[in-house]
């Protein structure tokens, strides 16, 4: 005797969510692994979502209670992501902050896009502007991001005119694309404006290497940082892949992706960019690349020793435990 079973119209639509889900769950979990990169991650790792929907994911840093805080600038506030990875609002109301550093006495600083400037945005006593100005009066377009070296300077990268911005700025008072530092005692000095969209700022752990990705470019650039402070020749450190030419039928222009950078406890650097996130030897040597089910932004070691990378972008957060140490001479 066969016997047909019958299944009503809201089951059946019950069992095709729970069927597209897994089917979801199933291809995210298949592409959400590492490929093996030789003293930095193994083969078949684990990428872990920790949540998505953000609006505008960028500056992941290690806060010192061993939890990571990164910026969800489209709603001008920072989140906090505990070590269980739960996640939670600790700053809100931040005037646009893109990216974070803490600073050898404990500030936490930040650049900020809304009304363009860098400053100090904890402790609340403690709060206030550190630059808004460069040329007697010209203003900062979209401040991007930043990394304070050991001794409290504060290096910085605004990337130009913000196209995004409400009211439109006036051009011909924003200040060119360019690097800034920003010394201990607030004075500012232009270390470069010579690059065409310039995003994410590292310095290598002996702080003697000036990294700055370049999204409108090819390349990540380098810089030597001599004894007085100041910059050595421009050079090509490292070739991105994913690079796209400019697409004459949207108008965009030439881009890598190149936004975040980290450094290891090795001298690698980290790089998140169109490709997903390309790690580099101290000597600009590809060593392999981390694809992410979406475009990166940021990231960041953080966590017991430092040994985990965390990720952000495109409205996303994920962590990635690794096998070497993120540099631990400062927070990033």
């Amino acid at each position: 005797m066969k016997v047909t079973a019958t299944v009503n119209a809201p089951v059946k639509a019950v069992l095709a969510t729970l069927l597209t889900l897994t089917t979801f769950q199933a291809a995210q979990a298949q592409e959400a692994l590492t490929p093996a990169i030789a003293g930095v991650v193994n083969a078949g790792t684990r990428i872990e979502l920790i949540k998505d929907g953000f609006k505008g994911t960028e500056g992941p840093i290690a806060a010192p209670d061993g939890s990571v805080l990164f910026t969800e600038n489209q709603n001008a506030r920072v989140i906090r992501i505990a070590p269980d990875g739960s996640t939670s609002v600790f700053l809100d109301n931040t005037n646009g902050v893109n990216a974070l550093a803490y600073a050898p006495n404990g500030d936490l600083v930040a650049v900020q896009t809304l009304d363009p400037k860098v400053g100090v945005i904890l402790p609340v006593g403690n709060i206030r502007t550190l630059a808004a100005k460069v040329d007697g009066g010209l203003g900062f377009g979209r401040p991007n991001d930043l990394v304070v070296d050991r001794k409290g300077f504060v290096y910085f990268t605004d990337s130009g005119v913000n196209a995004n911005a409400n009211p439109k700025p006036d051009t011909s008072k924003i200040a060119k694309p360019a690097v800034y530092r920003i010394s201990p005692e607030f004075a500012i000095e232009r270390l470069a404006n010579d690059i065409e969209r310039p995003n994410g700022i590292q310095l290598s752990p002996d702080e003697k290497t000036l990294y700055v990705a370049n999204t409108a470019g090819e390349h990540v650039l380098a810089y030597d940082i001599a004894a007085n402070g100041k910059l050595g020749a421009k050079r090509e450190f490292a070739r991105l892949e994913g690079f796209r030419q400019a697409d004459s039928g949207t108008g965009s222009g030439p881009t890598s992706g190149a936004d975040g950078l980290a450094v290891d406890a090795e001298g690698r650097l980290y790089v998140a960019s169109n490709a997903g996130v390309q790690v580099f030897s101290p000597k600009g040597e590809a060593l392999g690349v981390i694809a992410l089910p979406k475009r990166p932004q940021n990231l960041a070691f953080a966590g017991p020793g430092k040994k985990t990378l965390y990720v952000v972008g495109s409205g996303s957060a994920w962590r990635i435990p690794v096998l070497t140490a993120g540099y631990a001479g400062r927070v990033k």
